[in-house]
């Protein structure tokens, strides 16, 4: 690298963690402006184009979503002029970026109480339209409000990066083709998008506090997020129980936030945390919530649904002041339930780690074997991590070796797979 080029180094890698933290509200915003998701990412991606030249030469902006957001602006004009048939709307963004402050929306996590005129709920609900398949609702809006790429996505739906690619092409095309408005729908419309719109911030939320790929176990910015729009949503909806179980577990979950990694950034699972760390106010919001999604689940008459019965499982564990108090029969009681309700292969290696701290690991390993019979989860690193946990507990320490180094190859997030190699060098052949 010549001296001329190592300056430019650290503004590269400003632009590439801005495009990282602010794709997601900046494409939202300019689908608002524009209409449509795909001029609106083409833009985005103009702007990105011109921070890579820019800032190495000029030095990053003092608001760096700002920036990128202006700069989209002046792509749209620029491209709508170029369209006499859209010269009414060249008047309204011209006018929009005279009157309008020049900054981003807010930052994550900074503002709560946005309303419904938040641009990334509307997003949203506009990518959770019924005239798409649920599972094309939660991957489109997974990749444009949760800004996911497709390998994080393959990762939380246990399937190959192609077959998401295709389910965003093709559910933005439906979209385009359908002429779905960019709009939060009307309160009886909600009900129809919610279970999807619930699925896509829980699992926002998931790639947030367990990063797919990475140096950081964590990604702070997505568990702001998804937290948000949840809180969002209670005001929204505020009678639907799933809607307060939702956030119930989102809260409880981000109360342990600053406990799982240390100053190094090196990954503490949940035995090893510190306890005084996790955020009480966090804790109490949660109580509240869950509390909320059980009375209005009484009301109606109807069982608590798979956020509320997490967050109580979650619950808890806040509720232990040390590992050893844990209450380990009501969360496998709590599993049971939950797999019972909601069966899944990942609900059941999860009842399997409860399970084993209840009846112990031989147990725990042979509900793990069930699951991994089936084949599902063979590309699932957390599989194979539980099973050489197990197998270690059992004293099976050459079996643990090769199941901890096969975790490891499949997990791209740094801070997991120096955890994992560690556990297998501990775990001699």
């Amino acid at each position: 690298m010549s001296h001329d080029q190592a300056p430019a180094q650290p503004a590269v890698r400003a632009v590439e963690a801005a495009w990282r933290i602010e794709w997601p509200q900046l494409v939202a915003g300019l689908t608002r402006l524009v209409g449509d998701i795909d001029t609106a990412e083409d833009l985005a991606q103009d702007a990105h184009l011109a921070a890579l030249q820019q800032w190495p030469r000029d030095g990053v902006p003092p608001n760096p979503g700002a920036w990128l957001m202006l700069t989209a602006r002046h792509r749209a004009i620029d491209r709508i002029r170029r369209d006499a048939l859209l010269a009414g709307k060249l008047r309204l963004l011209e006018h929009e970026l005279l009157t309008e402050p020049r900054s981003v929306p807010p930052i994550p996590g900074e503002s709560l109480d946005n309303g419904i005129s938040d641009d990334l709920l509307r997003m949203m609900f506009t990518t959770c339209h019924p005239i798409l398949s649920q599972l094309a609702q939660v991957t489109l809006t997974l990749r444009m409000v949760g800004g996911l790429t497709t390998e994080e996505i393959a990762r939380a739906h246990v399937v190959p990066k192609s077959t998401v690619a295709q389910r965003i092409v093709r559910a933005k095309r439906t979209i385009k083709d359908n002429h779905v408005p960019y709009e939060v729908p009307d309160n009886s419309e909600l009900a129809m998008r919610l279970d999807a719109v619930l699925e896509v911030i829980y699992l926002i939320f998931n790639e947030g506090y367990a990063a797919t790929s990475g140096q950081d176990w964590m990604r702070a910015e997505l568990c702001d997020d998804a937290l948000r729009l949840a809180r969002i949503l209670t005001g929204l909806l505020p009678s639907e129980p799933e809607v307060h179980g939702l956030t119930a577990l989102l809260e409880l979950q981000a109360s342990r936030v600053h406990a799982r990694s240390d100053t190094a950034r090196r990954l503490i699972l949940l035995p090893d945390q510190d306890r005084s760390r996790w955020d009480q106010l966090f804790i109490r919001r949660g109580y509240t919530a869950l509390g909320r999604a059980h009375a209005l689940a009484r009301q109606r008459c109807a069982p608590s649904g798979r956020y509320a019965l997490q967050a109580a499982i979650a619950a808890v564990h806040t509720m232990a002041a040390t590992p050893e108090e844990t209450d380990w029969r009501r969360i496998t009681g709590l599993y049971a339930l939950l797999a019972d309700r909601f069966p899944s292969p990942i609900v059941e290696l999860n009842r399997a780690v409860a399970l084993t701290m209840v009846l112990g690991p031989a147990a725990g390993l042979e509900l793990v074997d069930a699951v991994a019979a089936s084949g599902v989860l063979d590309s699932y690193h957390l599989l194979h991590a539980v099973r050489a946990d197990l197998l270690v507990r059992l004293g099976r320490r050459t079996e643990a070796h090769t199941e901890f180094v096969r975790a490891a190859e499949l997990t791209a997030n740094a801070a997991e797979q120096s955890l994992l190699h560690a556990r297998a060098t501990d775990s001699p052949r």
